[in-house]
């Protein structure tokens, strides 16, 4: 069992990380799908998850300068916040609904990520929050500011909420809001996603950790595999043209979404 948890994080971590939104959108499914484990203790074995993919892709894309992490900082008092209200709810209600909930969400991620940019959009200064980063595609140097900050703060609360909620990291909402709200190259958004979300991660974790639902022989080698797909995939991402992979993803995410509609109605 451990061999095969390991093997499935380490291809949802390289996964997640290339596209800064967390491999728990795919993980959840896995664990409660064809390996049986109760949503609850997936959702904490997500969360441990999400700290190792943060930790190891968000330590690449900051050591070469495409992180916004003073946009970070701001954002994440807000993105805490909603994590801990999220938390909280997800260890009270029935596991049934968060299973339609999930697969809500996942409608949602195939929603976004349609309306992604094929490829970075052109940007500009704004005079708030500047900043530059070194396109490792093109080679050129990429200037940049922020717009509607005030919707970030806002998106980024819910995607705390949805965090801590459903342990899937809040980059689902944070990368398409900070691209196509805020105004941000997407390179950019999804490397400051991979900056936040352990963060955001950390603050559910506790609550989930106090009500039993972090079980370490699942959460370990999860967590494990993560580590190293994300470290491959940070390190890959930046040179990869996205689209097919957002194709595929999109694909595996409609056959997750209607996998937990089903346990969802199963369980009623």
């Amino acid at each position: 069992m451990e061999i095969v948890l390991f093997l499935i994080a380490l291809c949802v971590g390289g996964l997640g990380s290339m596209l800064g939104i967390g491999g728990g959108v795919l993980l959840i499914p896995l664990l409660t799908g064809p390996l049986g484990i109760p949503i609850k203790t997936a959702i904490g074995a997500s969360i441990v998850s999400v700290i190792a993919t943060s930790s190891a892709a968000g330590a690449v894309y900051v050591g070469k300068g495409m992180s916004h992490t003073r946009l970070s900082m701001i954002l994440e008092i807000a993105t805490t916040m909603g994590a801990f209200a999220g938390g909280i709810t997800a260890v009270l209600i029935d596991p049934r609904w968060l299973s339609a909930i999930f697969a809500l969400v996942l409608c949602y991620v195939i929603y976004s990520m349609s309306r992604l940019p094929k490829e970075d959009h052109e940007s500009s200064p704004t005079g708030l929050l500047d900043t530059s980063y070194d396109d490792p595609l093109s080679g050129r140097e990429v200037r940049y500011g922020v717009r509607n900050l005030p919707a970030g703060l806002g998106a980024s609360f819910l995607a705390g909420n949805v965090s801590g909620l459903l342990g899937i990291g809040g980059g689902i909402i944070k990368v398409p809001i900070m691209s196509l709200v805020m105004g941000m190259p997407l390179r950019a958004a999804i490397a400051t996603s991979n900056f936040m979300i352990g963060v955001t991660a950390a603050t559910s974790a506790v609550i989930y950790y106090q009500h039993g639902f972090l079980d370490p022989r699942v959460a370990i080698p999860t967590a494990l595999g993560v580590l190293g797909g994300a470290q491959i995939g940070a390190r890959i991402g930046g040179k990869v043209r996205s689209q097919r992979l957002k194709q595929i993803f999109q694909g595996l995410l409609i056959i997750f979404a209607v996998q937990m509609l089903f346990q969802a109605i199963r369980g009623a």
